[in-house]
């Protein structure tokens, strides 16, 4: 495999609180730009991550028990550490960052970025300061380009105006748990289809609310179907009925509604994909590519659900799924 040049000198298994590092930083940004650049973007790669650890972190309740000070030091030092192991991968944020620098800074990196950038790292008002105007527009281009990693990892390509990263405050353990439990069967999903495992379970999370809201079988039981498949005419399975929102002329309304129902989930992501396969009105959805808008929009226009909003609510439930998929492999 090629190594690829944005990435091949990043340092990724330093310590994440070396401030030798920093001082290398500085002074390679006179001798070597370009190496800087990278560093630099490895390092603002970990400062990210260490800041999405900290929210799912946040997220999780505490029972008192263990919590004091000493047990959130060594929590925020292992965070830490672990931001900077899962920073300068290939394919990863770093890489599009260092893209992005490159293409920016002409020559090299302004006087006095390096040494920003590194304190970036220690503190990000402190580098907003006393960065360059250019680097400091440089690096806010570059964290709006979440989007465009998660474009990436399906085979996307980067734009050179990525849109707004996801929200990634509402993630939560329960949704990187279900990214993990259900990405086996999305990517035989996928095999089948053509659709990115990623855009499966991007699907199947928004229409179960990461699997909070499925569909349930009058006894309680799941019905398994995370997809909010229909039990139309044709249908000879099992059925299972729930109460959905549904919307005529764009106002929502509250219904009863025939639900198909299956004896586990490895069978409703075979029934999504055979859906999909030989219903003629997604055809147009699978030969749209491997673009998550496209997709997105895709299923809105071929009628999938209701909802005006549901392209929208799909493309950013997926771009969640391909963060999170990044965080549990």
């Amino acid at each position: 495999m090629a190594t690829n040049p944005l990435i091949a000198s990043t340092p990724v298994n330093g310590l994440a609180a070396d401030a030798r590092s920093l001082d290398a930083l500085r002074t390679q940004a006179g001798t070597d730009p370009q190496k800087a650049i990278r560093q630099a973007a490895s390092q603002f790669e970990a400062l990210f991550m260490r800041q999405l650890l900290k929210s799912m972190r946040d997220a999780i309740p505490k029972s008192g028990m263990w919590d004091g000070p000493a047990q959130s030091m060594y929590t925020d030092m292992f965070d830490q550490q672990l931001a900077q192991t899962m920073s300068g991968r290939a394919g990863g944020l770093g890489e599009v960052i260092a893209r992005q620098l490159s293409r920016n800074v002409q020559g090299g990196l302004p006087e006095g970025a390096a040494g920003g950038a590194a304190a970036g790292v220690q503190s990000g008002a402190a580098a907003g300061r006393t960065a360059a105007t250019g680097w400091r527009s440089t690096l806010a281009m570059a964290a709006g380009a979440g989007d465009a990693v998660a474009r990436r990892a399906v085979g996307t390509r980067a734009t050179e105006a990525p849109s707004a990263m996801p929200d990634l405050k509402n993630l939560s353990p329960n949704q990187a748990d279900f990214v993990r439990r259900m990405w086996p069967q999305a990517m035989l999903a996928e095999q089948s289809t053509g659709v990115p495992a990623a855009f499966v379970v991007g699907q199947a999370a928004l229409e179960s609310g990461w699997g909070r809201s499925e569909i349930r079988n009058a006894d309680g039981s799941s019905s398994h179907n995370l997809f909010g498949i229909k039990a139309g005419r044709n249908w000879r399975g099992p059925v299972a009925e729930a109460v959905t929102t549904e919307y005529v002329d764009g106002k929502p309304r509250k219904q009863v509604e025939r639900f198909r129902a299956y004896g586990s989930y490895a069978e409703a992501f075979q029934d999504w994909a055979g859906l999909m396969a030989s219903n003629p009105r997604y055809r147009g959805v699978l030969n749209a590519g491997s673009s998550v808008e496209g997709f997105a929009a895709g299923m809105q226009r071929a009628g999938y659900a209701t909802d005006p909003a549901y392209g929208a609510k799909l493309e950013k439930t997926i771009n969640r799924a391909l963060m999170l998929k990044r965080l549990v492999t």
